[in-house]
């Protein structure tokens, strides 16, 4: 099965003022992605507002998405639902379309505390598109399935044919390793953390990532692992200091789904607001957060159009 190399970004849901999906823009955005180096989209998911969306709209966001993809420019549509059933149709009208994968996260409800819990659902999902390579995205901070992903591996290795790999968007990067180390490297450790790729690198993984600061800081982090294959430690480690002071501004004001979706509109590319229940920046915070990031030159070192 082929491993993902390179960055694949998290992009943002559009939606008009009313609260309504805006697909007018997802064709310059992906042009936009790939222009900066991105290898393709995780549509959907987190940063994608996912769970907020109703199923017609994460299947015409998916086909829009497929439509204005690039050539070569992968296409991953998360799938995850609270109904395993709503999951996976999302699975099979993912296979239907094209894309290139999927992938899903545990529910935020009901908990999963075991092993076999995650295992049967992520089953019941993949089955659904058996010729697409399946992701976990494992984010134990959004749903609290705080669970050993080494036991994942063993777990789903043999019963689930097509499970690809872990997006592992978590702080532990022991546990990452040994998921990376698991059978010679068996499964693909895709690494969901914009602020560590690269020591990430130094232990021989980051190979492959998917990131949500990507959407406006990418140039920098696909720099970080540009910098990395050519032996320049010291520009990579400048990159993934300034990928982090973004962080830390964008941590600021509610994080990247919010933060980091304002930016767009910064950058050029107006992405509309969140969705409820987030709290959406005021236009003081706005302001604010601009002014911190001119402070670290971010706009000329950003994605551009």
């Amino acid at each position: 099965m082929e491993k993902i190399k390179g960055l694949i970004d998290a992009p943002f849901t559009p939606f008009y003022e009313n609260g309504e999906v805006n697909y007018e823009p997802i064709d310059a955005y992906a042009k936009m992605l790939k222009k900066n180096g991105l290898q393709g989209v995780f549509i959907n998911g987190s940063s994608g507002e996912g769970y907020m969306l109703t199923e017609d709209e994460r299947m015409k966001l998916a086909e829009h998405w497929m439509a204005a993809a690039p050539d070569g420019f992968k296409v991953i549509v998360h799938v995850g639902s609270c109904c395993v059933k709503s999951s996976r149709i999302l699975a099979e009208h993912a296979q239907k379309i094209g894309a290139w994968g999927i992938g899903a996260m545990a529910p935020p409800f009901p908990k999963i505390g075991r092993i076999e819990e995650l295992v049967k659902y992520i089953e019941e999902i993949a089955i659904g598109a058996p010729n697409l390579p399946f992701y976990y995205y494992h984010i134990p901070a959004f749903n609290g399935a705080f669970l050993p992903m080494v036991k994942l591996l063993e777990a789903v290795d043999g019963r689930i044919l097509n499970f690809a790999g872990i997006k592992y968007t978590f702080e532990s990067m022991y546990e990452y390793n040994q998921c990376r180390l698991y059978k010679g490297g068996k499964y693909d450790m895709l690494h969901g953390q914009d602020e560590t790729i690269l020591p990430c690198l130094a232990m021989g993984g980051a190979r492959g990532g998917i990131g949500g600061t990507t959407n406006y800081n990418g140039r920098e982090l696909v720099g970080i692992i540009d910098a990395w294959e050519k032996g320049d430690l010291e520009l990579a480690r400048e990159r993934q200091n300034f990928s982090q002071e973004v962080i830390n501004v964008i941590c600021h004001y509610r994080g990247n789904i919010v933060g980091g979706k304002r930016i767009m509109k910064l950058i050029g590319l107006d992405l509309g607001k969140n969705r409820t229940p987030f709290q959406n920046m005021t236009e003081e915070e706005e302001i604010q957060m601009k002014a911190e990031l001119e402070a670290i030159n971010f706009f000329d070192r950003c994605n551009k159009l």
